[in-house]
């Protein structure tokens, strides 16, 4: 049997292998970090060969764009419900295998370096290990219910890993931040879940699409409202607005993460569970317009905070917020190709700009913010080289990676007829160009800081980030429009690779980009314009993106004013209303109680002297009313 088919019936060894080492590190080599790290990126490693061999597969069966490959056992069944556990491999799933068992394993790699003396050393892999695992385990879930399970332990590793030195305060409530904002969005997750399977009976990804068109048609709010509600769990785990404000605060983690974070784990985990399940929100038009105008909103609005920031990893973090938000608004016009396209460019140049900030924080001791640094590109030239790598990438020049996926999604939502978020979106590109650029030249290439003393980093940095380097600059060709049987046309979900080349959006958005870059260098290169005298003339619009428009400090006041105050409100009603009514009737009760008890006495006299009160009673009736009348009174007469 050769390695692409045997790969493709075992994919579910992909995330297998990772799980045996978290728990071969977790619980027999714990005390033992050369053997800890060394069994991660073994096993890790071996994830990414069989992905490979699943990418091979899938490119050698060309009917697997059509018909997915689905192998898959019985988890459990009872009546009105039968639930399986498998792999679901096809094009899109192995894009995604081949991504994140990549940049999993170069992280671990990258770790080796960067976490060298940690405390927590071996701990820190088991993490990572089990982070890969889950994520692995979500990309190849045949059904909705599988998918949700490794879903959840996406989000409890990234708590785990948010809140690594949970002895800082700060990391503590990042990691409770991230967990709790995540929880809103999986609540809705869950409840769009629960309506699928109650209104089709499974909830298998072939199965839901085969029987979604046809109920579509019959009951078109209800799949809007099904599709709005899944699409909340992505808007949680995707960060996109209003439940981006985790996000920037993940940076508490130690660098690696971050990088796995946001290039190929639980960020682009709502991404993908989108294009997953892409079937349901394409039959509803008004759920795609949601997606789509959440998207294009969050790329802008993300984009404008980040051209304030300050510290590294921050900037980054609203970097990956924004581009997060192009993705999900090509989902939203349509174009699943283009989103996954821009996926995997976006985790080649995310993924290398990570590394190479955590290169940065190393050699300086944990110093953050861009204006205390300068002049690093003469001790470190290596990090320099690969952040502008990503820079050039990110900004869309020709022919780096970033360049081809973002034009596609420029083009798709241009076609689609979607013209305002094609503009804004082309701004938003504009607004990346110059904060990016505004980081590495400041950071790099500004006047040098004596307090610093930076210094290159070790190999087992700077490998991982070579190879990133190389697919940030090779990466988006698989996708060019001159590629025939490139990546659109494998990817592909009911739509074709676009062959034709619109030399308007490309030639306009490489203009765009060059000017961001080129305003730029003018303001924090040359300084031929004064920076902060231009942040004193924005006045109010610099405070709003500098304080991120506020947004935590809204959520703040929500929790304070109305969610406390209306907790407060009902703690009143039920300690004086609720309980006040329950205790009157207790007190009744009991004053019925002593009422009761002096009648029933034990006494003969007393009760004769009763009986001979009400015999005086009827006689005193009788004679007032007549015998007839008080006897129908008290019950005798007919």
């Amino acid at each position: 049997m050769d390695f692409a088919l045997f790969s493709l019936n075992n994919a579910w060894l992909i995330p297998l292998l990772p799980f045996m080492a978290f728990v071969l590190i977790a619980f027999v080599f714990k005390n033992m970090e050369k053997t800890a790290s060394t069994t991660a990126i073994l096993f890790s490693g071996t994830s990414f060969l069989i992905a490979l061999g699943v990418v091979t597969a899938v490119l050698q069966r060309p009917e697997l764009i059509e018909n997915p490959f689905v192998k898959e056992v019985r988890w459990f069944s009872m009546p009105g419900l039968h639930i399986t556990m498998g792999q679901l491999i096809d094009p899109v799933a192995a894009m995604m295998l081949f991504v994140v068992s990549l940049v999993a394993t170069l992280v671990m790699i990258y770790s080796t370096g960067y976490m060298h003396g940690d405390p927590g050393y071996t701990r820190f892999f088991a993490y990572l290990c089990l982070f890969a695992t889950s994520m692995l385990g979500l990309v190849i879930a045949t059904n909705l219910l599988q998918m949700f399970i490794f879903w959840e332990l996406v989000g409890l590793c990234s708590y785990l890993l948010i809140g690594y030195y949970y002895f800082k305060d700060s990391a503590r409530e990042a990691a409770k931040k991230a967990f709790m904002t995540t929880r809103i969005g999986d609540f809705g997750l869950l409840l769009g879940i629960m309506f699928l399977q109650l209104n089709f009976g499974t909830l298998e990804f072939t199965e839901l699409a085969d029987k979604l068109p046809a109920f579509a048609v019959a009951h078109p709010a209800l799949v809007t409202l099904m599709g709005i509600l899944v699409f909340i769990g992505p808007i949680g785990k995707s960060g996109q607005f209003p439940l981006h404000v985790w996000l920037p605060d993940a940076m508490e983690g130690p660098t690696p993460v971050s990088a796995l974070i946001h290039a190929a784990t639980m960020v682009v985990a709502g991404v993908y569970l989108v294009a997953r399940a892409f079937t349901l929100f394409e039959v509803s038009p008004e759920a795609m317009h949601v997606i789509a105008y959440i998207g294009g909103f969050t790329a802008f609005f993300a984009a404008s905070i980040a051209l304030t920031q300050r510290e590294m990893k921050r900037i980054l973090a609203y970097s990956t917020v924004s581009q997060l938000g192009y993705m999900m608004m090509a989902l939203g016009v349509g174009s699943l190709t283009a989103s996954m396209f821009h996926l995997m460019t976006h985790a080649f140049f995310k993924a290398l700009m990570f590394l190479a900030a955590g290169s940065v924080l190393h050699a300086l001791h944990g110093t953050t913010d861009i204006f205390e640094m300068g002049g690093l590109k003469k001790k470190m030239p290596y990090t320099t080289a690969f952040m502008c790598i990503g820079l050039v990438a990110i900004a869309g020049v020709p022919p780096f990676a970033g360049f081809w996926s973002k034009d596609e999604i420029l083009l798709m939502t241009k076609l689609h007829g979607f013209t305002d978020l094609y503009y804004l979106a082309s701004l938003t590109a504009f607004m990346t160009a110059f904060y990016m650029s505004r980081m590495v030249f400041t950071a790099f290439f500004g006047k040098e800081n004596p307090h610093n003393h930076p210094h290159e980093s070790p190999w087992s940095m700077l490998f991982p980030m070579s190879v990133l380097a190389v697919l940030a600059c090779v990466g988006g060709l698989v996708g060019t429009p001159w590629t025939e049987h490139g990546f659109g046309y494998w990817v592909r979900y009911g739509e074709l690779h676009h062959p034709e080349v619109d030399w308007t959006v490309m030639g306009g958005s490489v203009l765009l980009g060059l000017a961001g870059m080129s305003l730029a260098w003018i303001i924090y290169g040359a300084k031929l314009i004064d920076a902060n005298k231009l942040a004193r003339r924005a006045g109010f619009l610099h405070t709003l993106s500098y304080r991120k428009f506020f947004i935590d400090e809204i959520y703040q006041w929500i929790n304070k004013v109305i969610v406390d105050g209306t907790g407060r409100f009902l703690y009143w009603i039920d300690i004086h209303v609720v309980d006040g009514f329950i205790d009157g009737l207790a007190d009744g009760t009991g004053w019925s109680g002593k009422m009761l008890r002096r009648v029933q006495t034990g006494q003969v006299q007393v009760y004769a002297l009763i009986f001979f009160a009400a015999v005086v009673f009827i006689a005193v009736i009788m004679g007032l009313m007549g015998e007839s009348s008080a006897m129908a009174l008290i019950g005798g007469g007919k």
